[in-house]
């Protein structure tokens, strides 16, 4: 088979929550580049809508759907609208996340803070994958792709919350692989490093990015698109025969600042 065809998204549906901003707009703009028509899913309805508005100008295919992923009526509105309007779905990208990082002081955070992060982490990916995975058997081609962190395998102080939600999302990653194989569904995860959100450039300084760099081989943060990358692999027919695993975008090490 041809590169080309190998990275060909064309006829396809992809689902990308969280796609207004960062790594989820990089993703969207680079599944529509490969041909994939695109719902742009967003809990910010105005920067969803400016990405759907960008991939359309460009002679792509997309919309934007306003979406709290922690509600669940705004899930099954997220899938039905997509089927809809766009045909099915043959691709989900699980990217929209958070939690408080670095601000979870075990003394100091509620069981309810706990329970939010994998309300949004976990129980969110889990509901999309199961709203869309008959859409994606009946579409003869699925995959479900999660975005995970290198926090759910360091050690770091004050991000049990959030680190732990992200070792969940990748071991229900390797499960769902199980379960949903039979049907042709893949199930895989993307583990960014640090990389140059927003979120992140809003609190580096040059010292700050001195640590993160110190065990880090290849001497930069990562960008949006090093991990889009590994989103458009997993949802390319190239990754056909992959499926339950989790890839680490990291520069070869790790961007803590101890």
């Amino acid at each position: 088979m041809s590169i080309s065809k190998l990275y060909n998204l064309k006829s396809k549906v992809a689902i990308v929550t969280g796609g207004g901003n960062g790594i989820g707009k990089a993703s969207a703009l680079m599944l529509a580049e490969a041909g994939a028509a695109v719902a742009v899913s967003d809990l910010k309805l105005a920067d969803a809508e400016a990405v759907a508005e960008e991939i359309n100008k460009k002679g792509g295919k997309a919309i934007a759907v306003e979406c709290n992923v922690t509600e669940d009526a705004h899930l099954v509105n997220l899938v039905d609208q997509t089927v809809r309007e766009l045909g099915g779905v043959h691709i989900l990208v699980n990217n929209a996340g958070g939690g408080g990082g670095g601000r979870e002081n075990p003394s100091k955070i509620s069981v309810e803070d706990f329970a939010w992060r994998f309300q949004l982490n976990v129980y969110s990916a889990w509901r999309l994958s199961q709203l869309c995975a008959p859409h994606m058997k009946e579409g003869k081609y699925g995959s479900i792709i999660n975005i995970t962190s290198m926090a759910s395998i360091n050690k770091s102080p004050n991000m049990s919350a959030y680190a732990s939600s992200k070792a969940a999302m990748n071991h229900m990653t390797a499960n769902l692989a199980m379960d949903y194989g039979v049907d042709g569904i893949r199930v895989n995860a993307v583990g960014p490093g640090a990389t140059k959100t927003a979120a992140l450039e809003s609190v580096l300084t040059p010292e700050i990015e001195a640590k993160m760099l110190a065990h880090t081989p290849i001497k930069r943060l990562g960008e949006v698109d090093d991990i889009a990358g590994a989103v458009l692999y997993f949802a390319s027919p190239i990754s056909e025969w992959v499926s339950g695993q989790v890839i680490f975008v990291n520069g070869g090490g790790v961007q803590t600042l101890d």
